[in-house]
């Protein structure tokens, strides 16, 4: 039987585990020219080839780390630089960047151990020694943000800080204590900014992630509270802590996300009922009561229920007053309900939040001509019926309306005129709102029979049914309810 170490040495003559001088260089060659061209990955792969095969050489390991250092890789490169130092102890090239790094990391002290090894082989190392101030300098700016802090000065607190990680970009403690601090003074989106970075600078950073999913949470971001709460129970599934808020989160989004879905399907009432979920799974966080009062408001508004849209949409405004959706639905809740003066007053006040907004434009411009268009004929008012009424309803007005004023129901001739006038623009009303095209050029602000909005333009129109019954003297038109 062949012994352990003959058949390695023969597994290495062979090539199965090692590689020849000559194969080693190539890797290396290779390694510099791709790390050159900035082909960071296939360099990486030759230098791990380069290691594999000749595991003694202190170069292979810092020529590694320099391409982990490319890109971005610094925890990675540390244990390459810690293992050509460990092989080749006077390495001052290593000695200087694993201090660099150590610097960067906030590790003051072993940052210092390896600036002052350079300066012991080279005193008069300009690099190490500037380093080496940095060091120090950085250890007063940390005691003095962390008494900032505890004093409860977090606005002197987090200028210190500024300066610290400025020095010490990779150190998650700094980003952390400023996240906190970020959070004391009422800003939580910056907490945010440092808590990101932090989760990727930590091996484990659970804390991290479940706070920046409760920041989230908190400012009505629920799919990014989602996915950070996800990372922490990725780290331990059975983070307690994670997994609650997880529960939370997950029901609050799925509510959200099917709310949105029944309103893309005009399914209004079932999303008003799911917007409702919402307010009673977080009553809390005021956000998210806000969101669902806004969709409730537009989900009313898009139902036809005017009166119900107006006073949620109100409750919503005061809410959050320069919500412009919030004022689009409810302007289109007054349109509904005939108030149109109001419905141009909430365009208005929403466009003087967003002047760029087309919708608003338009939605505006449509009020202002229903504003004009009221105070000269309003059919549905000449009809008594509302802006949603179908068909069927306004048919059965009209034949109500049509038999009051019928001119032969009246003796003197002043009362035959009025009654003719009002017969005439019944018969118009019905004629424009039981024809959609003519309905629809009505609701968006037109008169089809204004002689001004006719082509050519003045003149004047025919009565409806293809004759006016009242012209002349003595008529004899009977009115017969079909």
């Amino acid at each position: 039987m062949v012994s352990g170490r003959r058949r390695v040495t023969c597994l290495f003559i062979s090539g199965v585990l090692g590689a020849t001088p000559v194969e080693i260089e190539h890797h290396l060659e290779m390694g510099r020219k791709l790390l050159a061209a900035g082909q960071l990955a296939e360099a990486l792969s030759h230098y791990h080839s380069a290691v594999e095969g000749d595991s003694k050489n202190y170069l292979t390991y810092y020529k590694r780390a320099a391409v982990f250092l490319a890109m971005g890789k610094s925890k990675s490169a540390l244990p390459d630089l810690s293992q050509a130092i460990q092989l080749k102890p006077d390495f001052l090239a290593a000695r200087l960047q694993r201090g660099n790094i150590l610097l960067k990391q906030g590790n003051t002290e072993e940052a210092r151990e390896d600036f002052l090894a350079v300066l012991n082989r080279s005193p008069d190392h300009e690099e190490a020694h500037d380093q080496l101030h940095k060091a120090d300098d950085l250890d007063l700016l940390q005691e003095e943000a962390h008494e900032a802090h505890h004093r409860g000065d977090y606005f002197t607190a987090v200028q210190v800080l500024e300066k610290v990680i400025e020095l010490s970009p990779w150190d998650p403690e700094s980003r952390e204590l400023r996240a906190e601090c970020y959070i004391r003074l009422g800003d939580p989106r910056k907490a945010i900014m440092d808590l990101t970075p932090a989760t990727r600078l930590r091996a484990d950073n659970r804390a991290a992630f479940l706070k920046l999913s409760q920041l989230h949470y908190s400012l009505g971001n629920h799919h990014d509270s989602l996915s950070q709460v996800r990372e922490c129970l990725k780290l331990d599934q059975d983070d307690k802590e994670c997994f609650v808020h997880y529960k939370q989160v997950k029901k609050l989004s799925k509510q959200l996300d099917s709310a949105e879905e029944l309103i893309l399907e005009q399914r209004y009432q079932e999303a008003i009922e799911k917007c409702e979920s919402v307010m009673r799974t977080e009553p809390n966080v005021a956000c998210y009561t806000n969101k669902a009062k806004e969709r409730i408001c537009f989900c009313l508004s898009k139902n036809i229920k005017s009166l119900e849209a107006v006073d949620i949409c109100s409750e919503a405004h005061q809410r959050e007053p320069q919500n412009i959706h919030i004022l689009r639905d409810r302007a289109e809740a007054y349109i509904l309900q005939q108030e149109y003066e109001k419905a141009v007053e909430d365009y208005q006040e929403a466009r003087e939040f967003d002047q760029e907004n087309q919708e608003l434009r338009e939605g505006l411009e449509r009020a202002q001509k229903l504003l004009k268009q009221s105070r000269k004929r309003d059919y549905y008012k000449i009809l008594g019926v509302s802006r949603s009424a179908n068909k069927q309803e306004i048919i059965k007005a009209y034949r109500k309306l049509a038999q009051q004023w019928h001119p032969d129901n009246f003796q003197s001739e002043a009362d035959k005129k009025e009654a003719e006038k009002k017969f005439i623009d019944i018969a118009s009303a019905k004629e424009v709102l039981t024809n959609p095209e003519m309905r629809q050029k009505f609701d968006s602000g037109d008169d089809p029979l204004d002689p001004e909005n006719q082509q050519g333009g003045g003149g004047g129109r025919e009565w409806p049914f293809g004759f006016n019954p009242f012209e002349g003297g003595n008529f004899h038109f009977k009115f017969h309810q079909h």
